[in-house]
């Protein structure tokens, strides 16, 4: 099977599919999978623009992990008070790092919402977060799309050989996008306090929450 039977389109809707599947793909946590294959299977050729199908990949995948920042910005208050408690720590570690967590995460084939999700409970900086997020969006598509145009699809292509149904690689998207849905719930089950007062200590200081929540808030106001 080849690896353009997984994502049957016509070449004139190529765009547009490209910009809806990583949008959606993007939009559920921990599934970038799709995006990236298809991305990289419509930069082989000069059928399309390369610089366009980066830029169309990095802008629909940011605006999609905006609306999961925005989504935790307001889980927070849903969310019980123990695992508050927990996660706290863990927010303020990324929190210290913001932009340059937002992007290496966002620039690398890691599962993003790892850092994004706990980005949005400590109600870091909306416009600083956009800017990061689609910075190592650019970057990361831009890779993927030089690599698979002037090498190919020979590193994807030889794990697809063998299949001759399409069926088994969506049920592997699913597969995988449940594994990565259990990871962060482990992220919200772990006891960061213990698991911190180890290695960044700093983290349990609760003296300074209330100050950068009111900060916080006021940001988003403007």
């Amino acid at each position: 099977m080849e690896l353009t039977d997984i994502f049957p389109f016509a070449p004139d809707d190529g765009y547009l599919i490209l910009i809806l599947v990583n949008f959606i793909g993007s939009l559920v946590p921990f599934v970038p999978l799709p995006g990236f294959l298809l991305l990289a299977t419509m930069s082989v050729g000069s059928e399309y623009d390369l610089h366009l199908l980066a830029i169309l990949s990095a802008v629909s995948a940011t605006v999609a992990k905006q609306i999961i920042f925005f989504v935790s910005f307001s889980g927070r208050k849903i969310m019980n008070s123990k695992t508050r408690t927990r996660m706290r720590p863990f927010e303020r570690l990324v929190k210290k790092y913001g932009a340059a967590a937002a992007f290496f995460a966002a620039a690398t084939p890691m599962p993003d919402d790892i850092i994004f999700i706990p980005l949005g409970l400590a109600k870091y900086n909306p416009k600083r977060f956009f800017a990061a997020t689609l910075a190592g969006k650019l970057v990361l598509s831009y890779i993927i799309v030089f690599i698979s145009h002037y090498v190919g699809l020979s590193f994807i292509e030889p794990f697809l050989e063998n299949v001759d149904d399409a069926t088994p690689v969506y049920i592997g998207f699913l597969i995988f996008a449940a594994a990565m849905t259990g990871v962060i719930i482990l992220v919200l089950k772990l006891d960061w306090q213990r698991i911190m007062v180890k290695f960044a200590p700093w983290t349990l200081d609760e003296n300074s929450d209330d100050d950068v929540d009111d900060d916080s808030e006021k940001n988003i106001e403007k």
